[in-house]
């Protein structure tokens, strides 16, 4: 584990120094140590579709008894451990070291913390009761069904959109029922067997003048009539069975008025509180798989067996500072993400967007910087089933379009740099002015 220069752990409550122990631990000694048995009991079933591997169910009971369990949800939930962003910010580095394991042994992996929070926030008591509970049991996982196949994913978080294309979902009352029809696509975990519910945007008001208004949010039983899997969809050849990102149909699914988030029109409102923390808990998660992903670099740079021209490579120009810029770049990545998590706790979501953003668009981009030097380094093995790097990078490259693609961040970054113009002008100008009346002043 590499030492976090940015953040003395010691300057936090004893509690929370116990709790980051017990989760570096359980990482370190039980997750990555049971990566390989995950993937063998997974390669022994008829269908990987349908496979739960034992060592899962194993390292979740470890976790419960640990208190390693539900811990992102933070101090706004009664439902939660308390911790702050910045205090689950820096656990969730952690399971990024192990990121198929560690987070859903934990009860913490998306899409589940999302729809969890948006439960426990939004959630009625009998909402709750049916859905928010047997999730942080960990007995059943869930999908957020937002994507569309047709649709910019920029639109449905941003209102922005102009009723103009013909596969978006529809949400209509019938009676005593929402009855919904669309496509949806890239659904995380919609394929799993555990999957209880989906929670689904789609527009339930499309005429309204007000567009940030047109879209509602539901529940909807995995199991309903009318909902089929189409196919699953693959990363860079990588299907992520059992779980999957699959595209799914809604025909004619019914569902019960109670089952609405919030109320009508109220869908764009609670994405977007949705999305924010769980930015941060992809930025985190990408901090630590860097780190990792150096971490196997130096040790195979420094392994004596290997060597190229008489050298070992660590001894090569080009291997040591690529192993320094990698330091460099993780260490600036965090501090961003960790600022963005400052924030979130000082002001909320909404005050922090500027900060969110920068973190979701650097931890991503430098995750896959750090991943190709490592792999360039294992030769074609950093390609392979060997190590994880290939399978990190494809992971990787998803978070530079999950929750908003880095395009959308970027836009939303400039307008508030853009912002800024009217005072730089003015201040520029008062310099200029300043200047004159120097330069007169001296005659010159």
């Amino acid at each position: 584990m590499a030492t976090n220069s940015l953040v003395d752990i010691t300057n936090f409550s004893p509690e929370f120094q116990e709790l980051y122990a017990k989760a570096k631990d359980f990482v370190e000694n039980e997750c990555i140590p049971a990566e390989a048995l995950y993937d063998a009991q997974m390669g022994l079933t008829a269908d990987r579709w349908k496979a739960t591997p034992p060592v899962l169910e194993e390292l979740k009971a470890k976790a419960q008894r640990l208190g390693l369990w539900n811990l992102f949800l933070g101090k706004a939930y009664a439902e939660g451990p308390g911790l702050t962003t910045v205090e689950y910010g820096l656990i969730a580095e952690l399971t990024g070291r192990c990121p198929k394991l560690a987070p859903e042994a934990m009860n913490c992996s998306a899409p589940d913390t999302g729809n969890m929070e948006v439960l426990a926030r939004y959630g009625t008591a009998a909402q709750k009761a049916k859905w928010l509970v047997p999730l942080m049991e960990g007995k059943i996982r869930s999908s957020f069904a937002m994507t569309e196949p047709r649709r910019a994913v920029s639109e449905a978080v941003d209102g922005a959109d102009d009723d103009a294309r013909p596969a978006e979902t529809r949400i209509h009352r019938d009676g005593d029922a929402y009855v919904i029809n669309g496509r949806k696509w890239w659904i995380s975990g919609a394929a799993s067997p555990r999957c209880g519910l989906y929670l689904v945007m789609g527009k339930t008001d499309p005429d309204n003048k007000d567009r940030r208004k047109h879209q509602s949010m539901v529940i909807v039983p995995a199991d309903s009539p009318g909902i089929s899997i189409v196919r699953p969809m693959k990363i860079f050849g990588y299907d992520d069975a059992p779980d999957g990102h699959c595209e799914v149909a809604f025909k004619n699914v019914r569902v019960p008025l109670d089952n609405i988030i919030l109320g009508e029109g109220r869908g764009i409102e609670v994405t977007q509180n949705r999305l924010g923390p769980g930015r941060i808990h992809h930025s985190m998660r990408c901090i630590g798989m860097a780190e990792r992903a150096l971490e196997l670099m130096i040790a195979r740079v420094t392994d004596p067996t290997r060597r190229s021209f008489g050298k070992t490579l660590a001894e090569h120009g080009t291997i040591i500072q690529d192993i320094a810029v990698s330091r460099i770049e993780i260490d600036a990545a965090r501090f961003l993400v960790l600022n963005a998590a400052r924030r979130i706790d000082e002001v909320d979501v909404k005050g922090a967007l500027k900060e969110i953003s920068m973190a979701k668009i650097a931890a991503p981009n430098m995750l896959l910087r750090v991943l190709d030097r490592a792999m360039q380094a294992h030769g074609a093995a950093g390609l392979s089933q060997d190590f994880p790097l290939a399978k990190f990078y494809a992971s990787a490259h998803t978070l530079r379009y999950a929750d908003g693609p880095d395009e959308l961040h970027k836009n939303l970054l400039s307008k508030f740099e853009l912002r800024r113009a009217p005072a730089i002008a003015e201040s520029i100008n008062a310099q200029k002015e300043k200047s004159h009346h120097l330069l007169k002043g001296a005659k010159l």
